[in-house]
């Protein structure tokens, strides 16, 4: 198999199928990619355009082609020695609906279903109402107007001699105990007495197995048409249109294991663990072994016959225990090794985790695992290319704006609490009554009141600076204790000193005493029961608020906000990223290294182009006054205030400036109107998340028509023309610095320690927005057509706005790395000093790998050395005598450019003048053995 290079990502769905991937191959081969990178490709809900959502994890998804499809993408792959790495759903699958045999199954039996035990269920609820019961919020509205309304109609499957009740999509199963009621009303011999075996199911010993043979009997007999008319009329006589009806569905489902609600109920009665707050996604319980086998055993049959290369695991702060899943996983994957073809023998399968790592935080060797999904080193750029300079002048527009705080920090917390006493109240009452139960199992702590752990439960996961801590059976580890420490001293600053012991039992119970020295028995099971549910709670907290609030409600610059970054955090000097670059190499050199992904908020290169604004922020803050100004008579007053909000203007003037398209002209009628559907997709997915004004669970229709008739009057409105035409001016006054920005980016992505993944099409400039804008199907025959062109640097620059020369720039950087693998993935990273007038301008590394050297030299905060230039590229004149120190042991050796032929005449430090003068960016590799490299 080929050595792992560079992976490409690519978005499966009905649209875009394996089949359609085949296709594609050769070109993604000539690019230089070593594997791809698929979206899950389990069975998922009819569709589904991402593959989150499984249905079936024992099957190939049928729309994508099924496995023969698969089987025809890994040949395509190995004829050009290429890898497949999945994507995988471990934590959750899809509920609700009619899809998911295992899930109705548990509608259908409780805990008598041998899946009851998959999901994450809280069959003993404090709710008396839902003792036994599981809380099913699948209902348009509340149950009593539903069932009134005739909207859960009692049906008969005829294929599978089963009953059920139908809400729109769902289907809501009727337990076969209960079939003796239904079939006896149908007044017919022989249904008579399938309903005295139905009845007498109650006494049996195996009533599962018995009312499978039922069911297939109740089959036969509804072919005959005598015994259908008859059971249609019994369906009949449970019309909840009707009062005779609704009394009697109302009785037979309050006989059922589940309990029908409206979906608002979720929030707060919820009694089983979802994906974050989404009713249609449930946990599942993958560290209990039959679960962990039965949802993995497609995937471990494709590994072992050697079609599957690699995984990345989804969500990996979603399970109960990451630590002991990895380390099973390794083990179970690597006991397949040995089984696979020779064609496909691998000497190491990586593993990847999707994981968001706080700062300071480190992912623990001891998972076994090669690495994360990247999306730290996407921060760690995006710090690189903040100028900090800019950060006080636009936190001081953005306050003066939107009146909303500029310190992160403080919008994360007020989102934290928002979403623990909303979307996941439910989840945190849970995790509350867990925390009650080990106070009430200790006669020193008995008399702690509910209240209490409430109040202090609240304030120490507002303050929790990480997704999660990792509680084993020794507790917390040392690189958890100050994280949660850190949590700890912010609850005191928010939690009345009269609930400040509260705090110190929480430190103890949630892994700050070994559970090892608890004795067996309840104690110890509640104690670890509420470590689970406290750390399976911290992570959708902070998601939620983080992610899909905070970051939505600040808008000191857009660039800065986006999923695995610091936020709070505005720049980093190069020492950071050199320091970060190092560890890497030492602790996870195969880590992937992402700068767009499905996830991203904004397309990589909309950052890039952002990121400039913190180099003009006087520029910007001046035309964003200006603006407003303009703006002023396309805002509507209403009941709640202005709308747009002004905050909400300035962070579309934001989306404007860093995602305009390159050539959309701005009296382009028909472009702009494919620019402004776009636009309105991410306006109203970003006020939503928000919750400010509107949200998802109660959209405010007339906040969000204003909104909408604001950004559509901006762009398509012939009276707006001159705030169109300043507008769009300042975008292309922006994108030259905001190309080299993204070509700079590109470049890192690709050489330094890490493995380089690149986003679907993101080889031309990605000025995509949230999803499902980044999403969009990708022009691959343009691609392939510019690939095999013939064009110089020059050419390229001069037509630097079609994205050709990023494309070019990835495909000679990923050539050199495929002849030299060695040299990438496993050189030493050596920081480079720069002198100069410009050397804060610069970023400069080595690679080297026994004797074989490779340089690259790179631009930041460059936007004052491009001043006015209609190119990325900063006329080299301008970099006066700016130069970088080569290492000792590097001097006196021939350099060859990647990118430009051009001589470097001192063999002690390189001037950027030179290293810099045909292209933006530098690579300059020298090689210990002749030949080509």
């Amino acid at each position: 198999m080929t050595t792992l290079r560079a992976t490409l990502r690519l978005q499966f769905h009905r649209g875009f199928t394996l089949d359609d991937a085949c296709a594609q191959v050769e070109y993604f081969a000539s690019l230089g990619i070593s594997h791809l990178y698929a979206s899950p490709l389990l069975t998922a809900r009819p569709g589904s355009m991402h593959g989150y959502d499984v249905v079936d994890p024992t099957r190939i998804n049928p729309e994508l082609g099924g496995e023969e499809a698969l089987r025809r993408l890994v040949a395509t792959l190995r004829r050009h020695g290429m890898g497949l790495i999945l994507d995988i759903v471990s934590n959750h699958m899809a509920v609700g609906g009619s899809a998911n045999p295992w899930w109705l199954d548990v509608l259908e039996w409780g805990r008598r279903s041998p899946y009851a035990q998959f999901f994450d269920i809280q069959w003993h609820s404090p709710d008396p109402l839902l003792e036994g019961q599981l809380l099913v919020p699948f209902l348009r509205s509340d149950y009593g107007e539903v069932l009134h309304s005739g909207e859960l109609p009692l049906r008969f499957d005829a294929e599978h001699g089963s009953f059920h009740v139908e809400h729109y999509e769902h289907r809501f199963p009727i337990n076969p105990l209960g079939y003796g009621e239904l079939l006896g009303a149908a007044e017919h011999p022989a249904l008579t007495e399938l309903a005295a075996r139905c009845k007498a199911l109650a006494h049996e010993p195996n009533p599962y197995r018995e009312a499978a043979a039922i069911k297939r009997e109740l089959a036969r007999l509804a072919s005959a048409p005598e015994v259908a008319a008859a059971l249609e009329r019994v369906t009949e006589r449970y019309d909840g249109r009707r009062e005779d009806g609704m009394r009697r569905l109302h009785d037979l489902l309050e006989r059922q294991h589940y309990r029908l609600a409206s979906w608002r109920t979720a929030a707060d009665d919820i009694n089983w663990r979802r994906f974050f707050d989404i009713n249609e996604l449930g946990g599942l319980r993958v560290e209990r072994p039959v679960v962990f086998e039965e949802t993995h055993a497609k995937i471990f049959e494709l590994i072992g016959e050697g079609l599957i290369d690699g995984l990345r695991i989804d969500h990996i702060d979603g399970l109960a225990d990451p630590h002991g899943y990895c380390r099973r996983l390794r083990r179970r994957v690597d006991r397949l090794l040995g089984a696979r073809p020779p064609e496909a023998a691998v000497a190491h399968f990586p593993i990847y985790v999707e994981k968001i790592l706080g700062q300071g935080e480190r992912l623990r060797i001891d998972w076994g695992v090669d690495g994360t999904t990247g999306y730290e080193f996407m921060n760690e750029v995006s710090l690189l290319q903040h100028d900090p300079a800019g950060q006080p002048l636009l936190c001081n527009l953005w306050n003066s704006v939107s009146g909303r705080p500029a310190d992160f920090l403080e919008e994360a917390r007020q989102a934290r609490q928002l979403v623990l006493t909303g979307p996941l109240a439910g989840d945190f009452e849970n995790t509350a009554q867990a925390l009650l139960q080990v106070a009430r199992g200790d006669l020193m702590t008995r008399d702690i009141t509910l209240g209490a752990i409430r109040r202090a439960l609240l304030e120490l996961i507002v303050h929790f600076p990480v997704y999660r801590v990792y509680i084993g059976g020794a507790g917390r580890s040392s690189m958890d204790e100050p994280f949660f420490q850190q949590a700890l001293e912010g609850a005191r600053t928010t939690l009345g000193e009269a609930d400040w012991p509260l705090l110190d039992h929480l430190q103890r119970w949630l892994g700050g005493e070994s559970l090892r020295r608890l004795p067996p028995g309840p104690l110890r099971r509640a104690r670890r029961q509420a470590c689970v549910r406290f750390q399976q709670l911290t992570s959708p907290a902070a998601a939620k608020a983080v992610e899909d609030t905070a970051c939505y409600r600040s808008g000191v610059l857009l660039s800065r906000n986006d999923v695995g970054f610091d936020v709070h955090r505005f720049s980093a000097p190069p020492e950071a990223f050199h320091d970060a670059c190092q560890r890497r190499h030492e602790t996870f050199p195969r880590n992937l290294l992402a700068t767009a992904t499905h996830d991203h908020k904004r397309g990589e290169d909309t950052r890039a182009r952002l990121a400039v604004l913190s180099e003009r922020a006087e520029w910007f803050a001046e035309r964003t006054w200006h603006w407003l100004q303009l703006a002023a008579p396309l805002c509507q007053e209403l009941a709640d205030g202005p709308a747009p909000a002004a905050g909400d203007q300035l962070m579309l003037f934001q989306c404007l400036l860093g995602s305009w398209p390159p050539g959309l002209a701005a009296d382009d009628s028909e472009g702009l109107r494919a620019y402004a559907e776009r636009l309105s997709q991410w306006q109203e997915k970003a006020l939503r998340e928000a919750k400010l004004r509107t949200r998802w669970s109660a959209p405010n229709e007339t906040y969000e028509t204003a909104c909408r008739h604001y950004l559509h009057a901006l762009l398509l409105d012939p009276a707006q023309q001159a705030l169109r035409d300043e507008i769009a001016a300042a975008a292309r006054t922006l994108a030259p610095a905001g190309a080299l920005n993204g070509l700079v980016q590109t470049l890192l992505r690709m050489t330094v320690p890490g493995v380089p993944d690149l986003y679907q099409g993101a080889e031309y400039w990605d000025f995509s927005l949230v999803d499902p804008d980044n999403r969009r199907p990708v022009d691959f025959a343009r691609r392939r057509q510019t690939l095999v062109e013939e064009a110089g640097p020059a050419e390229l620059l001069a037509h630097w706005s079609d994205g050709r020369i990023k494309q070019w720039l990835i495909h000679r950087t990923l050539g050199l790395r495929t002849r030299r693998p060695g040299l990438f993935l496993d050189g030493r990273y050596r920081p480079l000093n720069v002198q100069g007038e410009q050397s804060q301008r610069v970023l400069a590394f080595a690679r080297e790998q026994d004797g074989d050297w490779l340089l690259v030299v790179v631009p930041r905060l460059a936007a004052p050395l491009l001043g006015d230039a209609a190119i990325p590229h900063i006329d080299p004149a301008a970099w006066a005598n700016t130069r970088v120190e080569l290492p000792p042991e590097a001097r006196n050796t021939a350099w060859t450019g990647l990118f430009s032929d051009c001589a470097v005449t001192d063999n002690e430090t390189l001037p950027l003048a030179q290293v810099l003068r045909d292209f933006p960016v530098g690579v300059l590799f020298s090689l210990s053995s002749q030949g080509e490299p």
